[in-house]
């Protein structure tokens, strides 16, 4: 057996229920940033420039303020 060997039944069932939810919430998390890549891709597709650079506008604020907050912790 080697470090990388590991079996879901050597994973205890709290640490494995901790494990599968936080990789529930990694799928979600990606699934939610996709379809949003996706959309503004569509957008783009079907108004050409505008569709680019109108989302990425009204993005501005929200990214300063994860900003604002990432950087007060």
């Amino acid at each position: 057996m080697t470090a990388t060997d590991i079996r879901s039944s050597d994973i205890p069932a709290s640490e494995r229920s901790e494990s599968e939810r936080q990789t529930a919430l990694e799928a979600k998390i990606l699934v939610t940033l996709l379809a949003l890549i996706a959309a503004w891709g569509a957008s783009v597709a079907i108004w050409g420039i505008p569709g680019l650079y109108i989302p990425a506008l009204a993005m501005v604020p929200v990214v300063w303020t994860i900003l604002l907050i990432i950087s007060r912790i």
